[in-house]
């Protein structure tokens, strides 16, 4: 006897943004995906407007039942990069809506994109959905090289800096029942293994914050995205699936990027399309599997050598070929007769 997987794949919209929510549905449900993570941005949810208008909020429900989808998480990255970022400037203005720039004010914007993630949990309620995905921004990834030299004492400042900003969001977000899975992430407050300790410790581990599993990012920083997900069984509230390939070290293409585009060959790592790279995953959803994660499981799609259009297609097959049945009885159960 066996038990079937109950994960719903879905399509995280960010890097669809140029195209309107229904083109982003209907192509999603042509490929065979569940559901969506729905983006904050572009034309797919402004949350602003979500707050105080049923109707609109009502219409976006529509486009995905239409398409026979649903949505499991939302998510609000580019917001979230504003809370705590220092310095705040042009690349901010690029990503964050209108209402969050004003006046491009550094302590004004990180203030509205505060209350942006509020008012994003609460639209998470009214959408009937527990997870929010996103960014923290970090107001010390500035002196990641730490050089000129850096004090402990600033570092730390850089953590209470974050926890200062964040807990009268994860109030909010206690209020409304909803967590929210930060995507540990260079430029984030928590980017690698131990800064992702830190932080928890920052916010005494309160249960509003957890982690968004994305091993892309893990892969080219050599730590173990098998093992952050054993280490933090309790924190993965939700799973994002990019890939990462690693190309073989030759002395000179090394893991910073060397300021090169996507896709460039002297890069000595690229993301690709989910099941191109060196991602274990096999592992990672045994993994998930040992740690009774029951939650979606997003296709975050980026490669710069294919198409997108080919590549979300293929990804969807790729995922629901790791989500096999699990045996209801040991494999060696046989042997007890």
């Amino acid at each position: 006897m066996t038990q079937s997987s109950t994960h719903p794949v879905t399509l995280f919209t960010g890097q669809w943004a140029d195209l309107p929510l229904e083109e982003v549905a209907r192509l999603a449900s042509s490929w065979g995906y569940d559901g969506l993570e729905i983006a904050c941005s572009g034309e797919h949810l402004d949350v602003w407007r979500a707050a105080n208008d049923a109707v609109y909020l009502r219409e976006r429900l529509e486009i995905l039942e239409r398409y026979n989808l649903k949505v499991y998480a939302i998510s609000n990255h580019l917001t979230g990069q504003a809370v705590c970022d220092n310095p705040i400037d042009f690349r901010h203005q690029a990503i964050v809506r209108s209402k969050v720039w004003g006046d491009g004010e550094a302590e004004g914007v990180r203030q509205r994109a505060a209350e942006e993630l509020k008012l994003t949990a609460v639209v998470a309620r009214q959408l009937g959905v527990d997870t929010i995905v996103g960014f923290t921004g970090s107001s010390i990834w500035r002196y990641v090289a730490m050089f000129p030299p850096v004090s402990a004492e600033v570092i730390e400042a850089g953590f209470a800096d974050f926890a200062r900003r964040w807990n009268p969001i994860l109030d909010v977000f206690d209020s409304e029942g909803v967590r929210f899975a930060h995507e540990v992430h260079p430029s984030e407050i928590a980017y690698d293994y131990w800064t992702s300790v830190r932080t928890l410790e920052a916010i005494d581990h309160r249960e509003a914050f957890g982690f968004n599993w994305d091993p892309s990012h893990m892969m080219w920083q050599n730590i173990d995205p098998v093992a952050f997900i054993a280490d933090f069984a309790d924190r993965i509230y939700h799973v994002d699936c990019k890939d990462t390939r690693l190309r073989t070290p030759n002395g000179r293409n090394g893991v910073l990027g060397s300021h090169l585009a996507w896709g460039d060959l002297h890069r000595g790592w690229d993301f690709v399309s989910t099941g191109r790279g060196d991602v274990p995953w096999d592992d990672s959803f045994r993994a998930l599997r040992a740690i009774g994660y029951s939650g979606p499981i997003s296709v975050e799609w980026e490669d710069a050598g294919m198409d997108r259009l080919h590549g979300a297609a293929e990804a969807v097959k790729f995922v629901r070929s790791l989500l096999w049945s699990v045996p209801g009885a040991s494999f060696d159960a046989a042997f007890s007769n």
